[in-house]
């Protein structure tokens, strides 16, 4: 039995490369070329090929096949020996891995694999390998090249790979009978424009049925350049016969699934097909008209578009428009007048005017005149023309007559910067929000939206909801956020279902109490804003902006995300800087560099959603949270108080402190804050009834303490007063309960605690550590709690006493003497009152101190 190593026919450089790289890694497997290898593939192994011990098909022996590895390709023709019980293993860079995770060619999956298991590789062997990732990437240059191509590049160069060698297979020149099928080709060639992208088909006959399709196919591609080519030639023979070869150079042409409709198959970017007893000019018109269903639509404007933007009067002074880009960031402003663009203000030439004391002239004076707009639903290729053409950086957008965004020169760079990513379907929602909330609640949503529509508002929710609903996690409550004035809309609402609104029209907020509904039910409405802040870790200043701006203020890209309420984009998901893609990568990460700066609690949540989810930090907002560390002391305690309390409310706040600590947080924001809760502290927010669970957690950190560093901890965080006053007598009695032992008497403990309210008393005994000690100490609680003396204030007057400590020495000795077992009822009670009260005054106090 053997085990043979396969690859697909008409095999380039990284099918014949792959083989050679599995042999390397599975030398008991025998590498069997096709029976069709391409000229330049052949050209190599008629030079070098002494240094390969590659099988033909032919030379295989007679045996059963136990085994076959498949590289760059999912299947092969069957070979001799072969059978349905025969195991197969995959080797392939067309695997259903996401886009992120593939290799440019299968040649480099395997030198990875080589690297690793640190497999010598001969120079010749190098030149080989590196032959199938350039051609399969061209040389590192299209679309599908990835770092991990490049970097098994750079390893075979070390391992001595001969560029000159790989340069002269690489570009072997054409056949005389290549060359005239490529003129056919070419001559034939249209390139259609399908849902805004260029695809170029060209059908021509062939006079040579064994010409290298496949290499002409990849010489076309690279000559014009199209989105995606689709060969077809007319074979000769008796019947008629199409050959179908395809390629494309973006996710959004999927030629294998053209390929398949015409009973071929292949991958997304390399595909063919024979499709027999069909004419050429039949299948060349059946290509034509499918392509729409194949073709994704290219990117526009409205894919990038921030809507809502801030525009400038001509007649505003240079130094006004100066503090307007100091204070939001803009590199420019749009100048408007009536609706009309009239030209682009850039922040250079702002400060070239500041320069020259210019700062009370109009900004009309040195802004860039012209009226370049784009619309929603031009190309990105248009956009990018007119940047270029005019230098701007902001080009508004207009759509039936009037400004509706902006796109930026980052808006089209991050596109272009991300291809493949960007090119990914929109996501839409639609189905997860109706699984997710009560019809009820849905139906509402869509009857807003519409509302919305009518006053010309966009609507969309944001924010947590929209994370754990890609999360798959339980959201009930979330924000709804109004390009627009979000009281109007909230108003209108009320007026036309009921309702009460509490608005604060400052902020642009707004509460709809809804008709009908319990006190909780209501929806709270806020206005699109943008934010910035005077000076490091000051609280923000908000303005009014549009959903792009709004969310770009957030603290994590996993919280940016966004769904459209609008009628015609309901479910839209809207996701600017990647939080999907965090979510998925299971990252945390701040949108800007001076995040931290800008607002330094956002450290407690970055660290809060990091444990909450399971999810890491990465690696450079570590670095920023570590940089922006001696910002916390200038946070109040406040604020920091409150960021603590929401992590004292997850499911494990002793593994965030524990985190907190180990990126030095805590210390920051006061040097003596513990990095740990204690032993006890779940267990006793666990015993205590509800509404001492937060304040248990509380005393579990801060109890621990010195006294004198509890009280600057307490100041620092700027802690109420009832609870500071509930943590120090935990503190207190913490300190107390060192000194008890099981044996001593119930009433000798209670001499020590009967002053002490029962919160702390209850929080204390939950958080001793000692198993026995915290026993005895739950039978003292059960028995004080129980204890009903009849003796009363009144009573000891009755007996002559006068009122002063006495009183208080008498009745704690009663109670230590039913704790104690002295007496038991009222009758024993009054016994003993009448002898306490006949005793000198010290007698009383004649308790066993603790």
């Amino acid at each position: 039995m053997s085990t043979l190593i396969l690859t697909h026919e008409q095999a380039d450089f990284d099918a014949v490369a792959s083989l050679w790289a599995a042999h390397r890694l599975y030398p008991a497997a025998i590498p069997v070329l096709p029976r069709r290898i391409n000229r330049n593939v052949r050209a190599f192994l008629t030079v070098y090929g002494e240094h390969f011990a590659f099988t033909e098909t032919e030379d295989l022996a007679r045996g059963h096949v136990a085994r076959v590895i498949i590289v760059d390709a999912q299947t092969t023709a069957s070979v001799r020996g072969m059978s349905p019980k025969t195991e197969t293993t995959i080797i392939d860079h067309h695997s259903t891995e996401p886009d992120a995770a593939r290799a440019g060619a299968a040649t480099t999956l395997l030198v990875e694999q080589m690297a690793e298991s640190l497999t010598p590789i001969s120079p010749v062997e190098a030149t080989l390998l590196l032959l199938g990732i350039y051609e399969d990437t061209g040389s590192l240059t299209y679309f599908t090249t990835t770092a991990r191509d490049a970097r098994a590049a750079a390893h075979l160069l070390e391992a001595g790979a001969r560029l000159d060698a790989v340069r002269e297979f690489l570009h072997h020149p054409l056949t005389a009978g290549q060359q005239v099928v490529f003129d056919q080709l070419l001559a034939a060639a249209e390139t259609l424009t399908v849902n805004g992208q260029p695809v170029t088909v060209a059908a021509t006959q062939c006079g040579e049925a064994d010409e290298e399709l496949s290499t002409l196919a990849h010489k076309l591609r690279d000559t014009l350049e199209p989105a995606a080519l689709f060969i077809l030639i007319e074979l000769p023979g008796r019947e008629p016969r199409v050959q179908l070869i395809a390629r494309s150079t973006t996710a959004r042409v999927d030629v294998g699934a053209v390929a398949a409709r015409f009973g071929g198959g292949g991958h997304s970017r390399a595909a063919a097909a024979l499709i027999r007893r069909r004419q050429l000019a039949e299948v060349r018109a059946e290509l034509v008209a499918c392509l729409p269903e194949y073709v994704q639509p290219a990117a526009t404007v409205a894919d990038i578009m921030s809507h809502g933007v801030q525009t400038l009067p001509p007649d505003t002074s240079i130094r006004e428009a100066a503090g307007r880009l100091r204070k939001y960031g803009y590199e420019g402003y749009p100048v408007v007048s009536a609706g009309r663009v009239l030209g682009l203000l850039t922040r250079r030439a702002v400060d070239r005017a500041m320069h020259h004391h210019l700062d009370s002239q109009p900004i009309g004076t040195v802004m860039d005149s012209g009226q370049v707009t784009v619309a929603p639903a031009d190309s990105l290729e248009h956009l990018q023309r007119l940047m270029v053409a005019h230098g701007w950086g902001q080009v508004p957008v207009m759509e039936d007559g009037r400004i509706v965004g902006v796109v930026t020169r980052t808006d089209l760079l991050k596109r272009l910067a991300a291809p493949e990513r960007a090119a990914a379907p929109r996501r839409n929602l639609a189905e997860q929000l109706a699984a997710a909330l009560p019809p009820e609640r849905l139906a509402l949503l869509h009857r807003i939206a519409g509302t919305a529509g009518e006053l010309n508002m966009s609507l969309f929710v944001v924010g947590g909801f929209v994370r754990d609903l890609l999360l798959g996690l339980p959201s009930q409550d979330f924000d709804l956020v109004v390009e627009g004035n979000a009281v109007a809309l909230a108003r209108r609402l009320a007026d036309e279902l009921g309702g009460r609104v509490t608005a604060h029209t400052q902020f642009g907020t707004a509460k709809w109490k809804l008709p009908g509904g319990p006190p909780a039910a209501h929806l709270d409405f806020v206005s699109a804003r943008t934010e910035f802040y005077a000076h490091p870790s000051a609280l923000p200043e908000v303005e009014r902006g549009s959903i792009k701006l709004d969310l770009h203020r957030r603290d994590f890209t996993l919280n940016t995300l966004a769904v459209r309420l609008d009628r015609q984009a309901f479910g839209d998901l809207l996701d600017f800087w990647g939080g999907e893609r965090d979510l998925r990568e299971g990252l945390i990460r701040v949108l800007h560099s001076l995040s931290f700066v800008d607002d330094p609690t956002r450290m407690l949540r970055a660290v809060r959603f990091e444990q909450r989810f399971g999810f890491h930090i990465e690696a450079r907002t570590a670095e920023l949270i570590a940089h922006a560390l001696p910002l916390l002391h200038r946070v109040s305690g406040d604020r920091i108080r409150h960021e603590l309390e929401a992590i004292f409310k997850e499911p494990d706040p002793a593994r965030h402190l524990a985190r907190l600590a180990g990126l030095d947080i805590l210390s920051h924001i006061h040097p003596d804050l513990p990095a740990t809760l204690g032993p006890r502290a779940e267990a006793a927010r666990a015993e205590v009834g509800a509404p001492l669970r937060e304040a248990v957690l509380w005393a579990a950190w801060l109890s621990p303490l010195p006294p004198e560093s509890l009280e600057t901890a307490l100041a620092r965080l700027n802690v109420n007063s009832r609870l500071a006053g509930l943590i120090r007598q935990v503190a207190a009695l913490r300190a107390r309960f060192a000194g008890f032992t099981p044996e001593q008497r119930l009433g000798q403990w209670h001499a020590a605690l009967r002053d002490f309210e029962a919160a702390p008393l209850h929080i204390a005994v939950a958080l001793c550590e000692e198993a026995s000690r915290r026993d005895r100490l739950s039978i003292y609680l059960q028995q004080r709690h129980a204890l009903k003396p009849v003796t009363t204030g009144h009573d000891l007057q009755a007996l002559g006493l006068r009122p002063g400590p006495r009183y208080s020495q008498i009745l704690g000795r009663l109670q230590e003497a039913y704790l104690d077992g002295e007496i038991a009822n009222a009758d024993d009670e009054r016994a003993l009152l009448a002898k306490l009260a006949a005793e000198p005054t010290d007698a009383v106090l004649k308790t066993a101190s603790v």
